[in-house]
Parts: structure tokens; sequence; C-alpha cells
């Protein structure tokens, strides 16, 4: 599996969504993704990836888009 099938994978086991729902997918645009699910993606990210996302990272993680763009920065796509 590619980094980016993993990335896909950890927010359509944890939000329920499907992979065509991802690109216009935002911070609280679906019920699990509240403040603890933020919280949840994060550490599945970390747990996936082996890293350790830095904590302006965390805030900013707000869409699919803007994760996968911080998420850059720790693993390559």
């Amino acid at each position: 599996m590619t980094n980016i099938e993993k990335y896909k994978q950890v927010f359509i086991t944890l939000f329920g969504v499907k992979e065509k729902e991802l690109q216009k997918l935002n911070y609280q645009g679906v019920d699990a993704w509240d403040s603890v699910g933020h919280m949840g993606l994060i550490a599945g990210l970390e747990e996936t990836f082996n890293i350790m996302i830095e904590t302006d990272d965390i805030i900013g993680f707000n869409s699919y888009l803007k994760g996968y763009e911080i998420l850059s920065k720790y693993v390559a796509f």
C-alpha cells in the first residue's frame, strides 16, 4: 500500500466516509471529525506513519487537503 493509500484509509476508517468525499472533507464537516475525532485522526496518522506531528501542524490540520500538505513534511508521497 502506498503512503497516499494509507493516508486515505485512515480518514475512511475513522470517519466512515467514501473515498470520493475526501477532497472536500473539512474539520467538523462530518459528525465524527470533532475535537475528539481530530485527536484520533492525529494519533492514527502518527501510528500509521510512525511519526510525531508537531503541535502547530496538529492545529493547522483542518481539512483532508491541508492535512496532505502538512503530512508531506513528514512523509514522502
